[in-house]
């Protein structure tokens, strides 16, 4: 066993990085579905409503990286999550005013919010917008009667958002199936210029994995996404025989799906590799995902309970703040959470400096409070991609402005309520982190390390029979594997950031890596060679 902690680095964690490639479109969804609602509101005299449609309208962050067919499901199911949780919140805040009862209803929504969204895997923001939602919720004053229309709100506003959502998909119907096929593309030609690095070898590999996931879920089979197929397969071969690639080749079909433009055309060589017969295939079911995630939901419900009871204690109005604060910081290890933990420190100190500059405008009027917090939403989703520090300092202004849409408040009074909140919630949610360790991100390993080697074991017997194996079978048997190499990859980077458990196999997952991708290498030249045969005349 292993009782090192991690190391907790300050170095490079406020450094900023390059903004996403498509920074602009969560972005402007949020502005786009935030504004006709508080418009409406204002122009109505009733700015004190939008709370709730700021839980419907903020569905809209989600799923842009996600092909329409999957965005559609996601979407939907993301407006459901968020009302599940504004109702529970609502009806709590109706029939209790114990802060106390109500910081624990909250703590325990964040951990189920944040076990449910890492087990779907529905990414950025993840569950920090339904805990912010539901927590602010649970302390806004309530009465059963009113609950049902507050619900219709937040439900109209999320179908708006469902809609601003799925729009792009009228004009650029392939865009996130390009997108996934250009990042295969771009990191497979990094991984021909450095062969020899493993990072470079992974990153590859969970691009081309990713790039398979979007064009499998990505609906009807067209010839666009059929010629997009044949792309990621040549990213496949880059990572087969690196040293025969041609990197710009691959860079320049890259910059070609930029646009809707005509997706360029490679030869029939590899084919589609069997891509049919995977459509059929399902992913790993929820419930499964559910159960190694229950270290993470521990440490986020003690973590929230404790920061908002240390908030009361400290006479704090607004414990939802800390709480809030506190569900922010959990991510896949202690090292990560580490990170995040300075990173919204330092974001929300430096947003309540802004607060404090913008608020005499704010003030000018309702109209001017709406246009600022529209203002904010932009920037928060423009900045956030480059830095998570850097998209909290518009984050942390437009949750004080939106306190506000019910009266002006005290600026002075507001700032240090949302400095103590935030070093509470910080300090206190990272020793529940501590206090709570994360055992199974070894159990993870040792399961991705058995399911690496039968996937291996699998595919090495199918290549190695005698009569030729259907390319189908050879197809499922590589994605398979494949699939568990990213697995293994991310269960190991996980682990290697958690403390006191169990000394990591760090050779055996060398050696299962290099054996794997040998074994995906002589797959994709088989495969490769197959189709080839198969085309000829």
């Amino acid at each position: 066993m292993s009782s090192a902690t991690p190391r907790l680095p300050l170095a490079g964690v406020l450094r900023l990085g390059r903004p996403s490639d498509i920074w602009f479109k969560p972005a402007l969804s949020v502005v786009v579905a935030v504004a006709p609602p508080n418009l409406t509101l204002l122009a109505l005299g009733r700015l004190d409503l939008a709370m709730y449609t700021m839980a419907g309208s903020l569905c809209a962050l989600y799923a842009h990286n996600r092909p329409y067919a999957a965005r559609a499901r996601a979407l939907a199911w993301v407006v459901l999550g968020m009302l599940a949780g504004l109702a529970v919140a609502l009806v709590a805040a109706s029939l209790t005013t114990s802060a106390v009862a109500l910081v624990t209803v909250g703590a325990l929504l964040a951990a189920a919010q944040k076990a449910l969204c890492d087990a779907a895997r529905i990414g950025p923001p993840g569950n920090v917008i339904f805990t912010f939602i539901s927590s602010a919720a649970l302390f806004a004053p309530q009465t059963l009667a009113q609950v049902p229309g507050h619900l219709t709100l937040a439900a109209a506003a999320g179908v708006w958002a469902w809609l601003i959502g799925m729009a792009p998909g009228l004009v650029r119907p392939h865009g996130p199936e390009r997108r996934a096929t250009a990042h295969a593309l771009r990191t497979a030609a990094a991984y021909a210029e450095r062969p020899d690095d493993p990072r470079a070898r992974a990153a590859a590999a969970a691009a081309v994995q990713a790039a398979w996931q979007a064009l499998l879920s990505a609906g009807a089979r067209t010839e666009p996404r059929r010629a997009l197929d044949r792309l990621v397969v040549r990213a496949e071969v880059a990572l087969a025989a690196p040293a025969d690639t041609g990197p710009e080749r691959l860079r320049t079909w890259a910059r070609d799906l930029r646009g809707n433009g005509e997706v360029p055309r490679t030869e029939d060589r590899g084919a589609l590799l069997g891509i049919d017969a995977e459509l059929g295939l399902g992913g790993v079911p929820l419930r499964r995902r559910l159960g190694p995630l229950a270290p993470l939901a521990l440490r986020t419900a003690l973590g929230c309970a404790l920061a908002g009871y240390a908030s009361l204690a400290f006479g704090v109005g607004r414990p939802y703040w800390a709480l809030v604060t506190a569900a922010s910081l959990y991510q896949a290890n202690l090292t990560l959470t580490w990170s995040r933990g300075v990173q919204r420190v330092v974001g929300n100190l430096v947003g309540v400096l802004l607060f404090a500059a913008v608020v005499p405008l704010a003030h000018l009027g309702p109209a001017a409070l709406v246009l600022c917090c529209l203002a904010f939403n932009f920037g928060a989703e423009a900045l956030i991609s480059r830095n998570y520090w850097l998209g909290s300092v518009c984050v942390t202004p437009m949750a004080l402005l939106i306190t506000e849409f019910a009266g002006f408040q005290e600026p002075g009074r507001l700032i240090t309520e949302r400095i103590v909140d935030t070093v509470v919630g910080a300090l206190v949610g990272f020793a529940a982190a501590i206090a709570v360790t994360n055992r199974r991100a070894g159990d993870r390993i040792e399961d991705a390390l058995t399911a690496a080697d039968r996937a291996r074991e699998h595919t090495a017997r199918l290549l190695a029979e005698p009569h030729p194996t259907p390319v189908a079978a050879l197809e499922s048997a590589r994605r398979t594997l494949a699939a568990a190499l990213v697995e293994l990859r991310a269960g190991m980077d996980a682990a290697s950031g958690e403390w006191w458990q169990r000394a990591l196999p760090q050779e055996r997952v060398v050696l299962a890596e290099q054996a794997g991708h040998r074994t995906l290498a002589a797959t994709t030249r088989r495969l490769t060679s197959a189709t080839t045969e198969d085309v000829r005349p």
